[in-house]
């Protein structure tokens, strides 16, 4: 057996009190304080499967070393994450793969415990961060294995996920939220007393303050003490589905039943927009030219913030349901739906689907 190599030498304010490590079987380490308790494989087996890069090309099957569900009908491409390289991240509930959005060829796909992907961030120095609906996972983009994996946060079903200005990981559960730290890959601390129970989306204000859309409208977090404080209720639709800032500051709120201009700094809604009434939005997401981008249960909408009017409609998704947008990503949109993968020509709003990730 190989010896783990040592941690880097941390403060005992930040590891907590009674900090102590143990090995257990199969290569795993437990850390464990009064700040939680966090497991992390140490192996440098490489039995686990994982592809090489280049390997395989759109419309090529997955490489035998690479198990598939044992339902074949699950195309779901439940979330999206650009990384620093500029390639595209792509989790579905048919696995974790790298693309160049560029050509859209599949460079890796990433062997995972769990294939309901819901949520991906990438932190501070390009570690991918999975969250499934049965835990936590940190992928090394550089050899695509996983290197630590966190089943003792709230509650195993991570819907959200999101990397703060002092480059601390959030995570959003169905039970509450989680600060962990991604390089010592401890557990910080959690909020379960939320109100609204539900981390469904995540994001930060100009401030740098964390604003939580839950089952019961939007919670704001100081991101320095994980202490709630401010919320907005009585939204309409009630519950937060989507939420993204955009360039001038404001925050877009999506619910199932509007879409909801909020000013993040003193909780007050701007406005509702009229065209969006009783459309159920399930994601959104700002470009580069400050265009407001919807995904709802019936396609993909393209929004002006500046002028308050709708420009456009994507046409040609593989499904109307939309679940996750990556703008400026390989000059195009992309779009992840309930039933595969898209990309969108920005200037015409045709989409073709992409075949490794697709039904079409």
């Amino acid at each position: 057996m190989i010896s783990p190599a040592p941690l880097p030498p941390c403060s005992p304010a930040f590891l907590g009190k009674g900090f102590r490590l143990s090995l257990l079987g199969l290569g795993i380490m437990l850390a464990q304080s009064s700040f939680g308790v966090f497991a992390q494989s140490v192996s440098r087996d490489r039995s686990v499967p994982y592809y090489i890069d280049g390997a395989p090309p759109p419309g090529v099957q997955p490489l035998p070393v690479q198990p598939l569900p044992s339902s074949q009908t699950e195309y779901r491409v439940g979330a999206l994450q650009p990384d620093y390289t500029g390639n595209l991240w792509v989790g579905s509930w048919r696995g974790l793969a790298r693309i160049d959005p560029n050509t859209g060829r599949i460079l890796a796909r990433v062997a995972l415990p769990d294939y309901a992907i819901a949520a991906l961030a990438s932190d501070k120095v390009g570690r991918i961060w999975v969250g499934t609906y049965q835990g936590l996972q940190r992928v090394d983009p550089r050899t695509n294995e996983i290197t630590a994996q966190n089943y003792l946060i709230p509650s195993k079903r991570v819907l959200s996920l999101l990397i703060d200005q002092r480059g601390y990981l959030w995570v959003g559960g169905d039970r509450g939220l989680a600060l962990i730290s991604p390089d010592q890959g401890l557990l910080m601390t959690t909020l379960q007393k939320l109100r609204g129970v539900s981390a469904n989306a995540l994001s930060l204000d100009p401030e740098g303050q964390l604003w939580v859309g839950t089952l019961d409208g939007l919670v704001r977090i100081d991101t320095a003490s994980a202490f709630p404080i401010g919320d907005v209720k009585d939204l309409p639709g009630t519950t937060v589905q989507a939420l993204a800032l955009d360039t001038r500051g404001s925050l877009w709120v999506g619910t199932p039943s509007s879409l909801i201009e909020l000013d993040p700094i003193n909780g007050r809604v701007i406005r509702v927009v009229p065209e969006f009434s009783q459309r159920n939005i399930t994601a959104l997401a700002i470009d580069e030219l400050g265009s407001l981008w919807i995904g709802t249960d019936n396609g993909v909408f393209r929004y002006d913030p500046y002028r308050s009017r709708l420009v456009g409609q994507v046409s040609g998704l593989p499904a109307a349901k939309v679940l996750s947008l990556s703008p400026d990503t390989g000059n195009k949109l992309w779009v992840g739906t309930s039933e595969g993968l898209s990309w969108v020509k920005v200037d015409t709003g045709s989409a073709t689907a992409h075949r490794g990730f697709s039904r079409q």
